[in-house]
């Protein structure tokens, strides 16, 4: 039973240590959206997790698997539904035989951007088994919210970051008010919530076709995303799990291209040069990662070199210009979302480069007749959906 009579959330400190009084009341005190159960959360880790866990129940419900997101900054670094674990995210985590659906969605978020998602907070659509509250005791994340746990968890969580651990439980029965209001510099702002719910009439493909149910059900993932992060954003998303999202950018085009070296990054991850590599024992996993990715990067100071190869207990082997544009070229089946209208077709131009082959956007720009020009050439399926999902 969710029931927190008069519940007020009393925070660490507002965005900013310097802003030292800070708490979070729910409009409706008896039914808060969320409730604490242990730790002690500041300003963004509460939006954190209003957040995310609307992300994860949304794509939850509507693709009826087990979702989970990893959230940095008000904006996920990765998101996925159940779904297979490759020798790569396997290898990482020591994982030798096969995990449960809530685990398998969160190695799966987390993935997408290891390197981001250091420090991150989990989100995820089902209760917390004891499986992945060990993973989580493992990983390097700040707090998780979710609208259960397992006998015993709880406990188990509490004890992580010397009890400064965050675990926050979600009110699956809560409904939202129809309207939003938020208080800016002396001025209080109103608006409608969003309420369209996210299907598959809204991908009926304009260019191409028809979409495939695996390509259906990575757009609405897709679509989801967009929906809870911070705008200009796009989204390139692989059989259930995203590879690349971009957030906040001025510029459409320069959030395509960001993302789309995320996805690169993720796919490198897998070439043979990178997987070999072997390091000695005692280098954290985070460490493992981030040196994968300078690696894959290749722009190495000369410090990183010799810390590099330190770090190592044989040498790298080589990655050329040539063999990354090969193996690039092998990847395929990408789906790519965007939550406003592409105004110009360099968006799909570049999207192309990273194995897009479907694409969901709203449609609308003066320019939409080249947009579909460029999907035509490039044999990419292109769906309008008519719905822009900005989020601020």
């Amino acid at each position: 039973m969710f029931c927190c009579g008069g519940y007020r959330m009393k925070l660490r400190y507002g965005i900013n240590p310097q802003q030292s009084v800070a708490q979070a009341t729910p409009l409706a005190p008896d039914s808060p959206p969320i409730r604490l159960l242990h730790g002690e959360p500041s300003f963004i880790n509460v939006l954190d997790a209003l957040n995310a866990w609307q992300l994860v129940h949304e794509a939850g419900q509507v693709l009826g698997k087990p979702a989970a997101a990893s959230f940095k900054h008000v904006s996920p670094a990765g998101a996925a539904v159940s779904g297979p674990i490759d020798e790569v995210i396997a290898g990482l985590y020591g994982i030798t035989d096969g995990v449960g659906g809530v685990t398998s969605a969160y190695l799966r978020a987390r993935d997408a951007d290891p390197k981001s998602s250091y420090g991150d907070f989990a989100a995820v659509s089902h209760p917390v088994d004891a499986e992945l509250a060990e993973l989580l005791a493992g990983v390097v994340c700040d707090g998780i919210v979710a609208p259960g746990y397992e006998p015993g968890t709880v406990e188990r969580l509490s004890k992580k970051k010397k009890g400064r651990f965050l675990v926050m439980e979600a009110n699956e029965s809560f409904v939202p008010p129809r309207q939003e209001a938020r208080e800016v510099f002396g001025m209080r702002l109103e608006q409608d919530r969003d309420q369209v719910r996210l299907s598959t009439d809204l991908l009926a493909p304009v260019v191409g076709g028809p979409l495939p149910a695996q390509a259906t059900e990575d757009l609405l993932l897709g679509l989801a995303v967009l929906r809870y992060t911070q705008s200009n954003s796009v989204c390139y998303v692989r059989d259930g799990m995203t590879l690349g999202v971009g957030a906040g950018q001025q510029s459409r085009v320069d959030c395509t291209r960001l993302a789309g070296a995320k996805v690169d990054t993720w796919w490198l991850r897998r070439h043979p040069a990178v997987r070999s590599l072997t390091f000695r024992p005692g280098v954290r996993r985070q460490d493992q990662i981030n040196w994968q990715i300078r690696f894959i990067e290749g722009d190495l100071t000369p410090d990183e070199n010799k810390r590099l190869e330190q770090a190592l207990s044989a040498p790298a082997g080589e990655l050329t210009a040539d063999q990354r544009a090969q193996w690039k070229q092998r990847l395929s089946g990408v789906a790519f979302a965007s939550d406003g209208a592409l105004p110009f077709r360099d968006n799909v131009d570049h999207a192309y480069r990273h194995g897009v082959a479907y694409v969901a956007e709203p449609g609308g720009s003066i320019r939409s007749g080249d947009v579909e020009d460029a999907c035509r050439e490039h044999q990419i399926v292109l769906t309008r959906t008519g719905l822009r999902l900005f989020h601020h």
